[in-house]
């Protein structure tokens, strides 16, 4: 009888286990977890902190009892695997020795705790990222004596954590690092995301580090980032990355990328002989660069698991990797990624055009509408689909699926008009903005019209001698009194450009812009057709560059 050890009992380990049941009947399954809490929904608990998720049990997605009875699968709970032998196939735990034929590590990643200094003689801080993490939290930042809180690391779970903080009235600073919240985005739509949670009056750090903590009997009561600058708190909650368990397996030779995670084929498969691996622990291929990278989600979890598990028992399957689909809630609006961006292509040397809209989720007439922000990067020479972010109220979720799918069936630009997409009021309107990317994004492909980032007018006006360049603002005077303009604009309305063209120069780089692009297009469409030959229209228009500046 084959024996197939599990090490990990979190997500990609139950996961395997249940699919290596379902594949071989006869195979004897052992599954080990170190701690008493297997299977639950780590994603799902800064929800639980504010209530959304209004009770503990409801993080738990199957029971070890579960596991035990309808898959037969032989749990050992609280017993840490200590070290592996691969040499000779077997495992030491701190209750005993077993042997194996094929072993599933899944034993995931640990929070990353920084070297502050004084956080050894502090108590009242924690992760936010297991079940026990969850219960200390509870007990100790939720009550009311606790009433402001320090969220350190502005990634996908603390930025989370802060939304779910403040919709229980709690004072919040989150502290980042990096130059930007939400690194995995680009610069414009990380300025998006902490623009909402400002207004939501969580206060933004950027740009440091916690040096310090002030500590006195005990508790942490001061979170010091400078000589100058320092926070009052009376919480601190630690979400400044992760870092794979893979010590067990590297020590004995496993490949592994740099942080640690464990190389695997497209089968799960580690160097090592009969040994698998998947979830947080697992680096597994980017499908786009064709080389390994860290995609520690839920969704590769499970998938990752599945194939191990069903390979260990004896079958056939494949997983192939991912490309960095990846969404966040950050209060009402939505902020959504796939694929490559700017970002990254630079660094690589990877040659792209841009293309950004902003449309309507839904139709004007429909009630409450509300915009989206598509930004598209794809192939100048073919137009093939590299990668999209997203921000909006209404629908980003649909959106970024579409373009997922898009990147994986290696869709071009001019595709997206093509796709059938479901229509209804209360959903989309008749032109999806997925549809209306593909529209614009094929024209500037066409070579007969040119956009202009807004990062790439400011960088103009704030260099380039103002006397190359004109800036026209085809919006209403009602409102351009109202929002503004940018400054020294040419005040033209696009109803009347045609007779109005005199007061434009010819031989001048002309940017044109309105509100979100359409009226800027039109009026793109009239100056080229009057010999105008520079011209650019402002993706996204004056609402876009109010946002941000």
């Amino acid at each position: 009888m084959k024996r197939i050890i599990i090490i990990g009992g979190l997500s990609a380990g139950p996961s395997a286990a249940a699919k290596a049941r379902r594949e071989n009947e006869d195979a004897e399954i052992l599954l080990f977890e170190k701690s008493s809490n297997i299977s639950y929904a780590t994603c799902g608990i800064p929800y639980a902190l504010s209530g959304k998720i209004n009770s503990r049990k409801k993080l738990i997605v199957v029971e070890a009892e579960l596991l035990k009875n309808r898959f037969n699968v032989d749990m050992h709970l609280e017993e840490e695997v200590v070290e592996i032998l691969p040499d000779v196939n077997k495992i030491v735990t701190s209750k005993g020795e077993y042997e194996y034929d094929k072993l599933v590590y899944a034993a995931g990643a640990h929070t990353f705790i920084p070297p502050v200094k004084n956080i050894e003689i502090a108590s009242n801080w924690s992760p936010c990222r297991s079940l026990e993490d969850y219960d200390k939290v509870m007990k100790e930042a939720i009550p009311e004596s606790a009433k402001h809180i320090t969220v350190m690391g502005a990634g996908l779970i603390g930025v989370e954590v802060v939304e779910n903080l403040r919709e229980l009235g709690k004072e919040v600073t989150l502290i980042e690092g990096s130059s930007q919240v939400l690194p995995m985005w680009e610069p414009k739509f990380s300025h998006f995301a902490r623009r909402t949670m400002q207004e939501h009056g969580v206060e933004v750090i950027t740009d440091s580090f916690v040096k310090e903590l002030k500590v006195e009997q005990g508790n942490i009561t001061e979170v010091k980032i400078s000589d100058t600058q320092s926070v009052k708190t009376d919480y601190v909650l630690m979400s400044v990355g992760i870092r794979p368990n893979t010590e067990m397996l590297t020590s004995k030779g496993a490949e592994h990328i740099g942080n640690g995670a464990l190389k695997v084929n497209e089968r799960m498969e580690t160097s090592l002989p009969n040994v698998y691996a998947a979830g947080d622990c697992a680096s597994i291929k980017n499908l786009q660069t064709g080389e390994y990278d860290y995609l520690p989600l839920g969704t590769h979890s499970n998938k990752g698991g599945r194939t191990a598990g069903q390979n260990a028992a004896g079958g056939s399957d494949t997983f192939e990797g991912g490309y960095k689909t990846a969404i966040i809630k950050v209060f009402e609006k939505t902020l959504a990624r796939t694929g490559m961006n700017p970002s990254f292509m630079d660094k690589q040397g990877i040659e792209y055009k841009t293309n950004l809209i902003l449309a309507g989720a839904t139709p004007g007439y429909y009630p409450d509408q509300k915009e989206m922000i598509v930004e598209t990067y794809y192939k100048p020479e073919d137009g093939t689909i590299l990668g999209c972010e997203l921000f909006g109220e209404h629908g980003v979720d649909k959106r970024v699926d579409v373009m997922s799918t898009a990147i994986y069936a290696k869709l071009k630009i001019s595709d997206l008009p093509k796709l059938d997409l479901a229509y209804a009021p209360p959903f989309s309107p008749a032109k999806d903005p997925v549809v209306v990317s593909g529209y614009v994004s094929s024209n500037a492909l066409n070579a007969n019209y040119s956009e202009v980032s807004v990062e790439e007018l400011q960088n103009i006006i704030a260099k380039e001698d103002k006397g190359s360049y004109q800036i026209v603002d085809v919006r209403t005077k009602g409102e351009i009194a109202k929002l503004g303009k940018i400054n020294d604009a040419i005040e033209i309305p696009v109803d009347e450009l045609r007779n109005n063209l005199e007061k434009l120069d010819k031989s001048k780089t002309t940017y044109v812009y309105c509100a979100k692009g359409l009226r800027g297009y039109l009026s793109f469409l009239i100056l080229q057709q009057n010999e105008f030959e520079k011209l650019h229209n402002l993706s996204g228009g004056y609402t876009i560059w109010n946002y941000m500046n």
